[in-house]
């Protein structure tokens, strides 16, 4: 008995060997020819542009490449795309690729990897063009933390000169385009040059696998850090005609914090160097043909807000009680209307299902946690949401005036939202039209019983004696 089972660890052990050392040499197989990153550092919403020639150069054909991203960044990715290029200049088209995290052995330092899937396997002497686009958030540290009404606000941003990668590369740069020329300090790592805005570190030669050097980017940044901590977005489906949606948001100002006092003559008087980093408008993209808009906060309603809308587009302009400071907050309320036929269809198999935008309608605004709650109509029944990339689902029960068995609420929940999370999904349900007749039935009901017991009462003679 002994030996069997020996025998057996033994294969299986050499089994999970043999995997590693294929996973091992398929990565070892692939190299990178030419890469080219450019960065944006012009909002507080970090935009990397990554253009990476993959070439195998091993005998097995590959299927998937690997992105690699140190610890202290994959916390921060909102969004990671890829996609390969087909054609050259004029004719070149893009094939949009799946990425999906990955786990692998023996990982340098906790590196974390996200797996490209390619269209068609990488032959030997093969090449192909990624072109890698991703979004940091939160990844701006501002120093000195705290400024005064008159100072502007100066960040830090940390990275890598050398791309981190788990192949080798033969030559590479990088490109840093800052908002401003001032730049206060930057980290040398020959060769650097820079040119107004931009920097460029490189081009680096045949860098082995995992090259890693570290910079530091001391700049001024007086660009508005709007996050939104939490924002609760319920759209309320009536049959009807109409489609509710009412938005509930805890709004920050995430700079550097203000220190000593407000002093609003001199914000007012000098808007060019008093508050340059703060904030007093925001501007929020509405679908089209919004009607009943308003913008509320505790205290009540807030008329300083500027509606344009036309067939294609509504703009909100709001201004907040006072202008947002580093760390200040407003908590406020957004609500409107928009016609039913625009955003719900029935699908061929006679489901019905809603066709909305996720995502935040504030321009240029991070949301650190995001509630879209779908309210349904009551006797809505099976219904599933499709959203074009991993959320938290559940389901939830709601009532509202006259329902008697509760609303069917589909409650999508998601963290580390950008503006690219501003795409369609749909929410699919059955819904049997014999429930539209249910409320006007029970009013009529209502009515009809009321009248009847005024009848009655007019009626009996409820007198004691004759």
């Amino acid at each position: 008995m002994a030996a069997p089972l020996r025998f057996r660890l033994a294969l299986v052990f050499s089994v999970f060997a043999l995997l590693s050392l294929l996973a091992r040499s398929s990565s070892q197989d692939l190299q990178i020819a030419n890469a080219e990153r450019r960065i944006d550092l012009t909002s507080h919403i970090i935009k990397v542009f990554l253009t990476l020639k993959v070439e195998n150069t091993g005998a097995s054909p590959a299927s998937e490449i690997l992105l690699a991203f140190p610890p202290t960044q994959v916390d921060h990715l909102a969004v990671v795309k890829a996609a390969a290029t087909v054609g050259k200049r004029k004719k070149k088209t893009y094939q949009p690729l799946d990425v999906n995290p990955s786990e692998q052995p023996d990982s340098p330092n906790g590196t974390k990897y996200f797996s490209v899937s390619l269209l068609k396997s990488l032959g030997k002497g093969e090449s192909v063009t990624l072109e890698v686009f991703y979004i940091l958030t939160h990844s701006l540290e501002p120093f000195p933390v705290e400024i005064s009404q008159s100072e502007s606000q100066l960040v830090y941003y940390r990275d890598s000169a050398i791309i981190l990668s788990p192949y080798a590369i033969k030559q590479q740069t990088t490109f840093i385009k800052t908002p401003s020329t001032n730049v206060e300090s930057y980290t040398i790592v020959d060769p650097t040059n820079r040119a107004g805005k931009e920097l460029k570190y490189g081009p680096y030669d045949e860098q082995p696998p995992y090259s890693y050097s570290p910079i530091v980017i001391h700049f001024e940044n007086n660009n508005p850090f709007a996050v939104v901590e939490e924002l609760v977005r319920e759209v309320e489906i009536s049959h009807w005609g109409s489609i509710q949606i009412t938005e509930h948001y805890k709004l920050v100002h995430a700079g550097a914090r203000h220190k000593g006092i407000f002093s609003r003559v001199e914000y007012q008087s000098r808007p060019s160097i008093s508050g340059v980093s703060s904030f007093k408008h925001i501007l929020a993209r509405l679908p089209p043909r919004v009607h009943s808009v308003y913008y509320r906060d505790e205290i009540g309603n807030i008329s300083s807000s500027h509606l344009r809308t036309n067939s294609w587009k509504s703009e909100l302009e709001i201004e907040p009680r006072y202008p947002l400071f580093g760390g200040w907050k407003a908590t406020f309320v957004i609500g409107y209307g928009v016609p039913l036929e625009d955003f719900l269809f029935e699908s061929s198999d006679g489901r019905r299902y809603l066709n909305f935008t996720f995502g935040c309608p504030l321009v240029e605004t991070i949301v650190d946690k995001l509630t879209v709650k779908v309210v349904l109509p009551e006797g809505s029944k099976e219904p599933s949401a499709v959203v074009p990339f991993p959320v938290e689902q559940h389901l939830e029960t709601s009532y509202s005036y006259l329902d008697v068995v509760g609303r069917t609420v589909v409650v999508l929940e998601k963290k580390n939202v950008v503006p690219e999370h501003g795409v369609p999904f749909q929410v699919y349900y059955n819904f049997n039209p014999i429930f539209m007749l249910a409320e006007p039935f029970m009013l009529a009901s209502v009515f009809f019983f009321f009248f009847m017991a005024c009848v009655a009462y007019l009626h009996i003679d409820l007198s004691i004696r004759k």
